[in-house]
């Protein structure tokens, strides 16, 4: 279904459908094949005028030829490229930092595996998304990139893994920290690959769950962020009797917990837990958070002299307010976290080395499960996301907006979708960028009140659908 041709000959399909906010995804090779990938590249190179490029890929069947011929375009543009082989998203911010090149990531993250796409980043990690170059590369690719005359560049294969790992625990003090039993749930993923390198030389007793590398993903979904997708991990905790649990989507740069009991652990509660930590070795310093991350994570973040940064929902804003901020930390309540010494970018990784390292590191007399430790960053109820399809996501959010505008003690705000809040409670109402479906996240100081206000506003979505 080609809809183009670039000036190398490279026949390019529906673009529209595979060019998304953030990075390019698609069905392959139905909506992303070779062709395409290899004039990505070339316009790559066109972009960030770079005189080489880094690039990685996940273990789905398709991510080696999509890499290959996204080579083959950097290449035919003069451009060298370092294949770092095998490895997670954040394996690759780490090779575009160190090394101070261009990136490109081949994953699908936690899509089905009929999926695949390329994360781009610039030199030092700094995100490509739709305002940031990815609407540049679509048009290229569109009209043709023009031909390059001159030498061809090279491809070397670089190891990058052992100096990720290394490096990733320079940033964390691990030192000290006594033995734990960890159970990792790496989904068929990308922690497989990483996880045991990560944690050579520390003091764990690890339990391996689906580490077999396969883009099939025969277990489940390497998505952790729905519950469905923690069972196995819960039940090997409280069968293993294990310290926590760990679980890494398919691309290994999200890092969900579970604790001692098999409960899962909020993804807000490791935002403030890894911000109590950043701001007692960088005092005084900013830490963004996503507007749906619990109310928790502010108050947290002012208790310990931090200055707490409220954005939009979504990488690139968290990305772009802490290199504005220069914050030292950033949390999404999707369990994405950004660190200022890891180049502004995320990973699940060193947000897992520092839950490690707070739970090991205490006093062995008075050490406190992980349950006990998070006690004090989880201080609501919260209803978790839930989706809602909705035919007109506008006249939904006008009626909530109507129903609760006016109320006494009510404050309303528009940052991303809706959000309405009280001394005792918040909701935001937000829609999806890619279906018809309404987003809502409720908090409130007891569970009665969120079950209350969740199911108020439930009702007049649900009733708009």
């Amino acid at each position: 279904m080609p809809q183009g041709c670039d000036e190398q000959g490279a026949a390019v399909g529906d673009l529209a459908k595979i060019f998304k906010a953030y990075d390019i995804r698609g069905i392959v090779p139905t909506e992303l094949d070779p062709e395409t990938a290899e004039a990505v590249g070339a316009a790559f190179v066109r972009l960030t005028g770079a005189s080489a490029v880094v690039t990685a890929h996940d273990m789905r069947e398709s991510s080696v030829p999509l890499a290959a011929a996204f080579a083959r375009g950097v290449t035919a543009q003069g451009a060298d490229v370092i294949e770092a082989g095998l490895g997670s998203t954040d394996m690759l911010y780490y090779a575009s930092g160190s090394l101070d090149l261009p990136g490109a990531m081949f994953t699908a993250s936690h899509n089905p595996a009929k999926y695949n796409g390329v994360k781009l980043c610039r030199s030092a990690a700094r995100p490509v998304g739709r305002d940031t170059g990815l609407t540049e590369i679509r048009e290229l690719v569109e009209t043709g990139v023009p031909a390059y005359d001159g030498k061809p560049g090279t491809v070397t294969r670089r190891d990058v893994l052992s100096g990720y790992a290394a490096h990733l625990k320079t940033l964390v003090d691990l030192s000290g920290i006594r033995p734990l039993k960890v159970v990792v749930d790496a989904g068929n993923g990308m922690g497989g690959h990483t996880v045991p390198t990560v944690f050579e030389d520390l003091p764990i007793d690890l339990v391996p769950l689906y580490f077999e590398l396969d883009g099939t993903f025969p277990n489940h979904e390497a998505n952790p962020i729905e519950p469905a997708n923690l069972r196995d991990l819960q039940a090997a905790v409280r069968e293993h009797g294990a310290d926590l649990g760990l679980a890494f989507d398919g691309d290994a740069d999200r890092c969900f917990v579970v604790d001692e009991r098999g409960e899962i652990v909020s993804p807000s509660a490791i935002t403030a837990l890894v911000a109590v930590r950043e701001l007692a070795k960088h005092p005084g310093s900013s830490v963004v958070h996503n507007l749906i991350s619990s109310r928790a994570v502010p108050e947290i973040v002012r208790e310990h002299g931090g200055t707490p940064v409220r954005t939009r929902v979504g990488h690139s804003f968290i990305k772009q307010t802490m290199a504005e901020t220069g914050a030292v930390f950033g949390g999404e309540h999707s369990a994405h976290f950004y660190f200022r010494d890891f180049w502004f970018a995320d990973s699940g990784m060193l947000a897992a080395l520092h839950v490690l390292a707070a739970l090991g590191g205490q006093d062995g007399a008075a050490a406190r499960p992980l349950s006990e430790l998070l006690e004090q960053y989880g201080r609501y109820a919260a209803s978790g996301e839930i989706n809602s399809e909705v035919a007109d996501q506008g006249a939904a959010t006008d009626k909530v907006r109507a129903a609760f505008a006016g109320r006494p003690g009510v404050t309303m705000d528009e940052l991303d979708g809706l959000t309405v809040g009280a001394d005792d409670w918040w909701f935001n109402l937000r829609p999806s960028n890619t279906e018809p479906l309404l987003r809502l996240n409720a908090e409130a100081i007891d569970e009665k009140t969120m079950t209350a206000v969740r199911d108020e506003v439930l009702a007049m979505v649900r009733e708009t659908k």
